[in-house]
């Protein structure tokens, strides 16, 4: 029989939160680490039961309080007297300071200024108590509010009697920083006017959606799965069935917006999930429950590692008959990652993305990962974000899709990228609804940018287009000289193996796709290729569709063109045709790679293979008038052919190697001659043999060889 239940469970059954019921057990003394740790059900009475004393003596009437009920007035010092009544009776507190920094230990009869909207942690810091002495004489009395909420009048009247202290509440102050950003957001009214500049007010944190990052190995399901909680159909519209850009999408559960990151699965996009993981706050690891934990799998765990990031795993496709849920717990123990029930705290849940099983209770579990993390977001500062995606849109020009990480980005605001910049003049929600402001973990897609970005890159707000043109000159030229080194140190390092190994077969390449990260994608993985026999040069890259400059730059380079989810337009197609250029286009990213691959195979030298075709015997030799010495031979196994190499050997050495002049059976001039026959023979340039010399007979076989 369990005897245990989880803190979040235990939680969840007193419409409690996390925090608040976590903070309970430490005033009971009941050591626990996170959320997810276990407590005993006499652990759990004793918390249930300190709640309903709790509860009773808040809803317990009072003279005093009923009295200013009549009133129509506060009346902290009845609500004191009540607090007094409702606290167990033991011994009072001996206040001791704040871990974060608290003063000393508060005077009786001692004057404390706190500020008007200060939270029960500055007011315990402002008398020398610990947040958790503060937290707990509130709760002592009938008050469950935590740390972080604002002190109100009958708070500070159980503080006056629980610590001796007096109030004067002074108001409210602006922070340094507040008035900075404050100040910032003025001289932008100009731009976004009146109500736009107002609307970002720094300094007030309010709680923002998680972004959730899906990753996995390669047709575990991550697509299917978002598509279950989307109830969309994404999949079908990706080539090959995989996905090949990043996605960001908006979910909500139970009234909760939650923002997910779909990753590739494919090596290629090994970039793009190192950029999923930068930017998100929880990471759902979708492994497949048949295949269990693939090299990609390894490779998403340690790039959550390195981020650093929450982590709550999906066993997916749990309604095959091959699946093995406790298969995969076990696997994942062996890359320290411990589930619970295995020996850690990583949350599981199975689920199949098929059928729709445990998609509630997965997203029910990452927004209780996001409350422990308490998401908080300022809308009113200035505005940042990263680049997810990116690409050149025939029609719009270039797009980026970004998530804002900090601020509110808004219509008309001037953005800088670090590698593009530009006023934004239209800006789209997730959806491709057009909209004025986007707030902070809400992805958005923005136009008016003077070039693609780079994804992965971050954006800032500036205030005037002179300023932006100023800082992206300045980036520019120190990317060229950046450029130019490299190339330059490049050039020469390389110079002397080439010499030494010859000239180096290369396959030239015009690369052109449809987004900016499947261009980065793709790159990287054909320059993989390179070996020290034979090399791939990219002498292009670029986003969007085959134009007739890519042509005329392939038919100078001698290069190949590949195209990825993009298309000649008419002129460069007639271009192609006349110059012999080739373009390739493909859909799935693994065709293109093995078709490079095949072609770079063809650059490759082949390999050379002796193939022993027979041996014969010389049993006479003849001198002919004009045609010199012939060797009497008998083809002991084999065959002799006229086109085929010998080699002469007498007492075991090998005295000459070339080819035949001429082949004779009798008197006939022929092709070959088979076992067991009689031939005549003839050698280019070499007349010394003897009877009894043996002729090897062999041929030179050129083998392809591949990548």
């Amino acid at each position: 029989m369990n005897n245990k239940i989880r803190v979040y469970e235990l939680a969840k059954k007193l419409n409690r939160s996390n925090k608040e019921l976590m903070a309970v057990l430490e005033q009971l003394g009941i050591q626990i680490k996170t959320h997810m740790s276990s407590i005993t059900n006499e652990e759990a009475q004793m918390v249930e039961s300190l709640l309903a004393e709790a509860e009773k003596a808040k809803k317990k009437p009072s003279p005093a309080s009923g009295k200013a009920a009549a009133d129509g007035k506060p009346a902290p010092q009845a609500k004191a007297e009540e607090a007094k009544k409702a606290a167990p009776q033991e011994k009072p507190a001996t206040p001791r300071a704040d871990v974060n920094g608290a003063g000393e230990a508060p005077q009786k009869g001692r004057r404390v200024e706190v500020h008007a909207g200060d939270t029960i942690k500055s007011a315990a810091q402002a008398m020398g108590v610990s947040s958790a002495d503060a937290v707990k004489a509130l709760m002592d009395s009938g008050m469950m509010l935590s740390a972080m909420t604002a002190v109100n009048d009958a708070a500070l009247a159980v503080f006056s009697k629980k610590f001796g202290v007096q109030f004067e509440v002074l108001p409210a102050v602006k922070k340094a920083e507040a008035v900075f950003h404050e100040k910032k957001a003025g001289k932008g009214a100009k731009k976004h006017g009146a109500a736009d500049a107002a609307a970002r007010k720094p300094g007030v944190l309010t709680a923002r959606p998680p972004i959730v990052t899906v990753m996995g190995h390669v047709d575990h399901g991550k697509t299917t799965l978002l598509d279950s909680i989307r109830h969309s159909n994404v999949t079908a519209q990706e080539a090959g069935g995989i996905t090949q850009h990043i996605g960001a999408y908006v979910v909500t559960h139970e009234g909760r917006p939650i923002v997910f990151l779909d990753t590739p699965g494919h090596e290629a996009f090994t970039a793009m999930r190192a950029r999923g993981a930068s930017v998100t706050d929880i990471v759902i690891l979708v492994i497949g429950a048949d295949d269990g934990v693939m090299p990609q799998t390894k490779e998403a765990i340690n790039h959550i590692k390195a981020a650093q990031v929450p982590l709550v795993v999906a066993i997916n496709k749990v309604d095959k008959p091959t699946a093995n849920p406790d298969r995969v717990r076990q696997q994942l123990t062996e890359q320290e990652v411990f589930l619970e029930g295995w020996g850690g705290e990583v949350g599981a849940v199975e689920v199949s993305a098929k059928t729709g099983k445990g998609i509630p209770e997965l997203l029910e579990r990452v927004l209780l990962e996001a409350e422990m993390q308490e998401l908080k977001g300022d809308a009113g500062a200035s505005p940042e974000g990263v680049v997810i995606e990116a690409e050149l849109d025939k029609g719009k020009g270039p797009v980026a899709t970004v998530i804002v990480q900090k601020g509110t980005l808004q219509l008309g605001d001037i953005v800088l990228f670090g590698t593009a910049w530009g006023k934004i003049r239209a800006l789209f929600d997730w959806a491709g609804k057009p909209t004025r402001k986007v707030g902070p973990s809400m992805p958005a897609e923005i136009l008016g940018l003077d070039e693609v970005p780079q994804p992965g890159e971050t954006f800032t707000v500036v205030e005037s287009e002179r300023e932006a043109r100023t800082m992206m000159a300045e980036a520019r030229a120190r990317e060229r000289d950046e450029g130019a080194t490299t190339a330059r140190r490049t050039s020469l390092d390389d110079l002397y193996s080439q010499l030494k190994e010859g000239e180096l077969p290369q396959l030239n390449l015009v690369v052109k796709c449809d987004v900016q990260g499947s261009l980065e994608a793709l790159c990287a993985s054909l320059e993989k290729l390179a070996t020290n026999e034979v090399g791939v040069s990219i002498i292009h890259r670029g986003v969007g569709r085959i134009a007739e400059s890519d042509v005329m730059l392939a038919s100078t380079s001698n290069a190949v063109i590949v195209g990825f989810n993009v298309r000649p337009d008419a002129n460069a197609k007639r271009a192609a045709e006349v110059d012999g250029v080739e373009i390739r286009t493909y859909s799935v990213i693994y065709d293109a790679i093995d078709d490079v691959k095949a072609a770079m195979s063809g650059l490759l030298k082949p390999v050379l293979r002796e193939e022993s075709l027979g041996e014969v015997e010389i049993r006479e030799t003849f001198k002919v008038p004009k045609a010199g010495k012939i060797a009497g031979c008998h083809v002991m196994q084999g065959l002799i052919r006229r086109t085929a190499r010998v080699r002469l050997v007498r007492d075991g050495v090998v005295l000459w190697d070339g080819r035949i002049a001429t082949l004779r059976h009798f008197k006939d001039e022929a092709r070959e001659v088979k076992a067991g026959m009689d031939c005549g023979v003839a050698l280019e340039g070499y007349q010394d043999f003897l009877v009894g010399d043996l002729l090897e007979v062999y041929d030179v076989v050129e083998e392809k060889r591949t990548l």
